[in-house]
């Protein structure tokens, strides 16, 4: 006899009868048939009830929530482990376990592997049962084996391939390859200012440069160079680093667009401006500090285009052997609409949020549903050039803003009185107070209401380029000419009003530890 199956119990067909067919066999003689097929997911509607009936725990493991903030809501058994309570308690799904002694973090990794190694989330993982799946925002080979202690799996491609991926001579190499050019540019290791200068006149990039190194945090290893002074402020961070890109410096707009490279091809969602190097939000020249997300961010060519070149880069990340969720940043030239491949994110990032709470998302599935699903297992057919073209509709992308808020004074001390997250409103005499309590965006109603995400609360260090958290806004916070808004800069100091700090002793030392958290 044989078996087929149905997504659930096997169909058995009788050798004995076989018109007939029924969930058990009448023979005493009968066997199980191993390898039954799953039920392949057709549509959007099965994918959205897939997730909505999951039975294995899902955790996104970070310093915050902040990346995949709402994804709950769309995933059953999808939990949050962090370090820092951003709600104060009153998010349902957030775990903060109790602080206990670890060494000094040096990455947002090292607070990965302390969470799951902390006792309070390892009994909780193992009191909720399953068989649990883990993603992050970044994470190494010692967080694969402490999720596989816990009898997990990481939920992303390995990370020795991802980091591979995420350097960034690398991604001008990956780009090459999908015909995605990068600004011109070589690659190179640098010796000293002559050194720089003789390859840059070899390879035609002239004397205003841009040098960034394989891996860091955008504005802290992005160095501007014009002349052998600024060589000098930064020397000891390109000799004797290895490869070097070096870059000649064009006048253009930041712009970053999410993808997810799936089985059945990559899907793309919107392409959303950047906030790079605003001084009131940043210390950091050429810094991230935050995106917006409308209809008319750019021409409708520049839109096409940037997702084509998303597409081609995804196809061949799928040939590198990387799949799921990726971000790219592209450069706009201002001159002549030039795109260029900035670099590569492989992993989830700061507009992660925008991306899965856009319009789209919400009539269709957010991009980080396509994630889950690729590492499921469970097959799934979909037509994704048809839902691409679906995606890159107008009308499908609403209009929000969200700026990520750092500590710009060159000063230390500690917080005395913090903001706590939730709804924000604007009075008429330009006034931001506290209106509720809420841990979802779409809570906000109008331009005069902003949702905030605190991140530093009483009692830790406000340093310079420390992150105090993030708002979210409806419609734009920068102007046609790409600055900020009046409007925005007095939300920013509305919120920068609401922390109080108190210096610390003067003998007391402090030590800015230079890693992103988001």
């Amino acid at each position: 006899m044989s078996a087929k199956s149905t997504d659930t119990a096997p169909i058995w067909v009788c050798a004995c009868s076989p018109r007939k067919r029924s969930t058990r066999c009448p023979k005493n003689n009968r066997r199980e048939v191993q390898g039954m097929v799953k039920k392949t997911l057709k549509n959007i509607s099965e994918i959205r009830r897939y997730f909505h009936t999951n039975k294995d725990p899902i955790y996104f493991v970070s310093a915050t929530n902040f990346n995949l903030l709402g994804l709950d809501e769309w995933v059953k058994n999808f939990k949050y482990i962090c370090y820092m309570d951003c709600f104060d308690g009153r998010h349902p799904n957030v775990l903060c376990p109790s602080e206990m002694p670890h060494d000094e973090f040096q990455s947002i990794e090292d607070i990965n592997n302390y969470l799951l190694q902390h006792k309070e989330v390892v009994d909780y993982v193992k009191a909720r049962g399953g068989k649990p799946k883990f993603v992050f925002l970044m994470f190494d080979e010692k967080t694969e084996k402490l999720a596989k202690d816990l009898g997990g799996e990481v939920w992303f491609p390995k990370a020795k391939l991802r980091t591979a991926m995420d350097n960034k001579i690398e991604t001008v190499r990956v780009g090459n390859k999908a015909d995605v050019p990068s600004v011109p540019n070589t690659l190179s290791e640098v010796k000293d200012y002559a050194h720089l200068q003789e390859i840059c006149k070899k390879a035609g990039l002239g004397d205003d440069l841009v040098l960034q190194s394989a891996f860091g945090d955008s504005g802290h290893t992005t160095f501007f160079i014009k002349s052998e002074a600024d060589f000098r402020k930064y020397e000891h961070e390109i000799v004797g680093e290895g490869e070097i890109k070096i870059m000649k410096r064009i006048d253009c707009r930041g712009s970053a667009i999410e993808a997810c490279a799936t089985s059945q091809g990559t899907i793309v969602g919107p392409l959303m401006t950047e906030l790079v190097g605003f001084k009131a939000l940043t210390p950091y020249r050429g810094g991230w500090c935050g995106n917006e997300i409308f209809s008319t961010a750019f021409s409708p060519k520049q839109r096409q285009k940037a997702r084509e070149l998303t597409f081609q880069f995804g196809e061949q990340l799928r040939k590198e052997g990387y799949r799921g969720y990726f971000e790219l940043d592209f450069l706009i030239d201002k001159k002549n609409d030039d795109i260029w491949l900035g670099e590569l994110n492989p992993r989830i990032t700061g507009a992660s949020s925008m991306t899965n709470h856009a319009a789209f998302a919400h009539a269709d599935a957010p991009l980080f549903l396509f994630h889950l699903l690729e590492f499921s297992k469970k097959p799934f057919d979909l037509d994704v050039d048809e839902l691409n073209a679906r995606w890159s509709d107008p009308d499908m992308i609403d209009s929000w803003s969200q700026m990520v808020i750092k500590h710009t004074e060159d000063s230390v001390d500690i917080i005395t009185e913090a903001p706590q997250s939730g709804i924000y409103r604007m009075t008429s005499d330009g006034k931001v107070v506290f209106n509720r309590f809420d841990y979802h965006r779409r809570a906000v109603e109008t331009e005069d209401e902003a949702f905030f995400l605190r991140i530093s609360n009483v009692g830790d260090y406000r340093y310079e380029g420390a992150d105090l958290g993030i708002l979210v806004t409806r419609g734009r916070s920068m102007t046609p000419s790409f600055q900020l808004t009046d409007k925005s800069k007095r939300w920013i100091d509305g919120i920068k009003s609401c922390y109080k700090a108190r210096q610390l002793p003067s003998a007391q030392t402090f030590e800015d530890p230079a890693f992103k958290i988001m």
